[in-house]
């Protein structure tokens, strides 16, 4: 069986994010949406709030399942049996840090492999970090953000 984890702090989850997963879905028997844990890292969402997101974002898609975990990726990823991990790309900046990363994995995760999609170019401006941002400032994210997720603007 073909296991692919799609790694990520998902805070929060953004439609290229999702694009991502859909278009990978064919390449594996099952994708598990896992997100990491990092105890020294502020979220803005509670892990509870975006595990219940993606849940109900893939709840359509039978080969998908959310997960959370601690501790290195790669470890991770040998526990679940999966690999293969799977990345985007929006730009080469993200290719510089992502090849180190997947390098790194590969030699600590015992051979997993790391499968990079480029994004499309509609979703190529979008990360979790931007959409933060325009959250803090009580600007609207929907448009970067899958139809199921609802935040309040206050």
């Amino acid at each position: 069986m073909k296991v692919a984890i799609f790694p990520g702090s998902f805070d929060p989850i953004t439609s290229g994010h999702v694009d991502l997963v859909k278009r990978a879905i064919p390449l594996f028997d099952e994708i598990i949406v896992a997100i990491g844990i990092n105890s020294q890292k502020k979220y803005l969402f509670p892990l509870e709030q975006r595990i219940k997101w993606l849940e109900e974002v893939f709840a359509e898609m039978p080969s998908v399942r959310v997960d959370a975990y601690e501790g290195l990726t790669a470890h991770y990823s040998m526990k679940v049996g999966a690999r293969y991990m799977l990345r985007g790309l929006r730009n080469a900046s993200d290719f510089d840090y992502e090849k180190t990363i997947s390098q790194l994995n590969s030699i600590v995760g015992e051979g997993v492999e790391t499968i990079f999609l480029i994004s499309k170019p509609e979703y190529s401006h979008i990360s979790s970090t931007i959409v933060r941002e325009i959250i803090k400032g009580h600007g609207d994210a929907s448009p970067f953000l899958p139809p199921q997720i609802q935040i309040e603007q206050h």
